[in-house]
């Protein structure tokens, strides 16, 4: 959004390109640069270590939600269906044509260059890691694919709009989306190729059209448009697109619920679930510290980082039941990399900020 501000005595006076519409707000002494962020100017503050930690605990405390309520059977069997549908078609299109609904300036067209950029360089290594780990890996075949998978593809559509948004609000929206263009690509196709290998099974129609990429490519070309979202349907878009955050956290809860203790017991002592989540939480993301050393914003060089170091995605197990693989395998090293991440992603941030007091 573009805004231009007027007026004394604490009365600040917006001219938003989305509403097209002067608006009137007392906000007493608080700045203008505060209460309205241009991504096209200024980028959004990134928090402290500690009000990261503390903007967590409500993350965590809406996945214990989603985990209690399915354990109590509050949600049935079918709600993790009907909630993944929800979000996929319907609150997180919503969030990324809000979030992108900003003014196209030379900033944003170079933040889009670095993030591509970035994100081609860290799925180019995670692919290539994946396929080597698999080489080597003795496993049976209906895992190897679970294995690569689980190394290669994060959960960067849920947990990873949750944790940008409370570190960008829709700023990190935004530039998270911008990040997911060729992960989005990948997993629709890649994904679904390590697991069908010399079939001809893959949806290409699925691989264009499913709600990301459209949602995507729609609030890009609106960027290069002279025209704005009408106002009523743009809070709309904000209204619903807000729901992404507990609605996601809840699915995971409801997922971990629904894992049973003897997969726990069978696979807590298997060695490559443990090694792919090395490589997805801790070592794969350390790759893009190497763009410390080039001239790229330091906020960027977070959304990437935390977003490669995602759990693995919950993906992995829809398509290791579809294309039968092990489906158990998959579940189980999604839970482990998504209880281990509650502390790797922190851990990482800290480790962020202080490379920050040391490049910048």
């Amino acid at each position: 959004m573009q805004f231009n501000w007027y007026g004394t005595s604490g009365t600040i006076i917006v001219f938003t390109k989305a509403s097209k519409m002067w608006i009137a707000c007392q906000y007493g002494t608080i700045s203008a640069s505060e209460s309205y962020p241009d991504y096209g100017k200024e980028r959004r503050p990134l928090l402290s270590t500690g009000a990261f930690l503390q903007a967590m605990i409500p993350l965590f405390i809406m996945a214990i939600i989603g985990f209690a309520s399915r354990k109590m059977r509050i949600l049935p069997s079918s709600a993790t269906q009907v909630i993944t549908q929800l979000l996929l078609y319907i609150t997180l299109p919503a969030l990324i044509l809000y979030s992108l609904n900003t003014t196209l300036s030379r900033d944003i067209l170079t933040d889009f260059a670095w993030l591509v950029a970035m994100s081609i360089f860290i799925l180019s290594i995670s692919v290539l890691a994946g396929f080597l780990l698999r080489r080597r890996a003795k496993l049976p075949v209906k895992q190897k694919s679970v294995y690569e998978s689980l190394i290669i593809f994060g959960n960067q559509g849920f947990i990873g709009f949750a944790i940008s948004y409370i570190l960008m609000a829709e700023q990190g929206i935004m530039y998270l989306t911008l990040f997911n263009v060729c992960y989005l690509i990948l997993i629709w196709s890649y994904g679904i190729f390590l697991f069908t290998k010399n079939e001809s099974s893959t949806n290409w129609k699925a691989l264009f059209l499913n709600p990301g990429i459209l949602s995507t490519l729609i609030g890009l070309c609106m960027l290069f448009l002279p025209f704005d979202w009408p106002l009523p349907l743009l809070n709309t878009f904000e209204d619903v697109g807000k729901m992404t955050i507990p609605l996601s956290m809840i699915l995971i809860g409801s997922l971990l619920a629904e894992i049973r203790w003897h997969v726990f017991q069978q696979y807590s002592k298997h060695v490559y679930v443990w090694i792919a989540a090395a490589c997805k939480l801790l070592i794969l993301p350390s790759f893009l510290f190497v763009f410390f050393f080039l001239p790229v914003p330091y906020p960027l060089i977070v959304v990437a980082v935390l977003t490669a170091a995602m759990p693995s995605a919950p993906t992995i197990s829809v398509y290791a039941k579809k294309y039968g693989g092990d489906a158990s395998f998959a579940s189980f090293g999604v839970m482990l990399t998504t209880l281990l991440c509650l502390v790797t992603i922190p851990l990482l941030y800290s480790f962020l900020q202080w490379l920050h007091s040391i490049f910048y």
